[in-house]
């Protein structure tokens, strides 16, 4: 599928043969030249009717992707650069509305410029509208996947966009909310790309055309199943059939690099998955943590999982916004732990260090989904507490779980380094003592 399709031929591409169906179209009384009586407006849209064959520059309608059934919101970016008017916002509210009666799902493949000159302040106000009914199909636990295609700009990024649970983005579509007319002279256009926004946190993947159809239908099958029973914790990797024996033992298992991290854990429990990425606040952190949805002995279960390094303020966002998602769409959520702790650095308190923690602490705390949690390798204090469920966490024979790392406990106390393995005994930090004190459910095994 190549950039700039109009309408019909991108909800070709991504729809499974034959199972389009348009919806009808909301009638509104005509205006001469619209509602400002915009000299020339009756003239521009003839143009732009018979240019595309379109009457308005959104088409709506219902069809099946990847077996998924789904309503799909097409802009046609050749009648009137995809601009929204009224009439827009009244089939935008349509789809929305039809979705929410039959518990589908909403696809906005979005190609827009922003709002319509020729009706003012009338077009601009559409975005109150469309942001109202995302908002209740929100509240109603339907997901919305925007893909955004080339250009998205505008109001048509900020609300339909940038809103949706979930954005795909095509490979240099120039995505935005500054279009290429009004932004400064001498702004960087690279900032204004789908690859930019990903960088930032504001979409989750660029997906290449021929991959979309195939991606998309992926995404809708994962959002909607829905399930009320917890996920079950991943069984053990690597050597761990032995407990260790002491406190720093547990310690040096969990920091060996041998030690299989979230990503084989990711790998052995899910037959495929998908990744979010980003904190949608201009941040994400890659290395930090991995979050996505992934089929799990045939249903969705979500996945936040650290990767054994120390957390930054955006992985702890993202972590919370997948929480609250699966939450919104009844999809029960495993939590890996594996982190020496938060990152501390002078960088990370400027990102909001503390803030972005007790939000994810609030997260967990508030899912009324099932969140099952596995300490896979270290548990540093608070920065891994936060990813931990209250009642539902379990730990492999090569983790420890601790208040503060040992070397720090004993700087603290005042103790030399010498007294640090000691240090570690007391804290009780083996999986076998996190039993016995009921910070964990249990151990588990191969």
């Amino acid at each position: 599928m190549a950039e700039r399709l109009c309408a019909r031929e991108v909800v070709t591409a991504l729809a499974d043969d034959s199972t389009f169906d348009e919806l009808p179209a909301p009638t509104r009384p005509a205006k001469p030249d619209g509602p400002l009586a915009w000299p020339g407006y009756d003239a521009s849209r003839a143009r732009a009717e018979e240019r595309t064959g379109e009457q308005e520059s959104v088409v709506c309608g219902t069809a099946r992707v990847g077996g998924t059934r789904a309503v799909l919101i097409a802009f046609e970016f050749g009648f009137l650069g995809g601009s929204l008017g009224e009439r827009t916002g009244d089939r935008l509210e349509a789809a929305y509305t039809y979705a929410r009666e039959r518990r589908l799902p909403v696809v906005p493949l979005v190609a827009t410029g922003g709002s319509r000159m020729q009706e003012g302040m009338l077009a601009l106000t559409q975005l109150q509208r469309v942001a109202r009914q995302s908002a209740l199909t929100r509240e109603a636990g339907l997901a919305q996947v925007a893909v955004v295609r080339d250009p998205t700009t505008g109001g048509g990024w900020a609300t339909l966009g940038a809103g949706a649970d979930v954005v795909l983005a095509l490979p240099g579509a120039q995505v935005g909310f500054a279009g290429s007319r009004v932004r400064p002279a001498d702004a960087d256009p690279a900032a204004y790309t789908a690859e930019a926004q990903v960088a930032a946190g504001a979409a989750d993947a660029v997906v290449r055309p021929e991959e979309l159809r195939e991606t998309l239908g992926r995404w809708l099958r994962l959002l909607t199943c829905p399930s009320t029973t917890p996920a079950a914790p991943p069984g053990a990797l690597g050597d761990t059939a032995v407990l260790p024996a002491t406190g720093w033992d547990a310690v040096r298992r969990a920091r060996s690099p041998r030690r299989p991290r979230a990503a084989a854990y990711l790998d052995a429990y899910f037959t495929h998955r998908v990744a979010i990425s980003g904190d949608r606040c201009g941040g994400t952190d890659p290395d930090g943590v991995l979050c996505g949805f992934g089929e799990h002995q045939g249903r969705t279960v979500a996945y936040a999982a650290q990767t054994g390094t120390a957390t930054r303020p955006a992985g702890y966002r993202t972590a919370a916004r997948l929480i609250r998602l699966a939450d919104r769409l009844g999809i029960p959520v495993l939590t890996l732990v594996d982190t020496p702790g938060a990152a501390n650095d002078a960088e990370a308190e400027r990102q909001g260090a503390g803030p972005a923690i007790a939000d994810l602490f609030a997260a967990v705390a508030g899912a009324r989904t099932p969140v099952t949690s596995l300490v896979i390798g270290e548990g540093g204090s608070g920065g891994a507490l936060a990813l931990a469920a209250p009642g539902n966490t379990w730990a492999t024979p090569d983790s420890y779980f601790s208040v503060i790392a040992p070397e720090l406990a004993a700087a603290i106390l005042k103790r030399p380094p010498r007294e640090v393995e000691a240090t570690a005994d007391q804290l009780r930090i083996r999986p076998q003592d996190l039993v016995e004190l009921g910070v964990v459910r249990g151990t588990v095994g191969p």
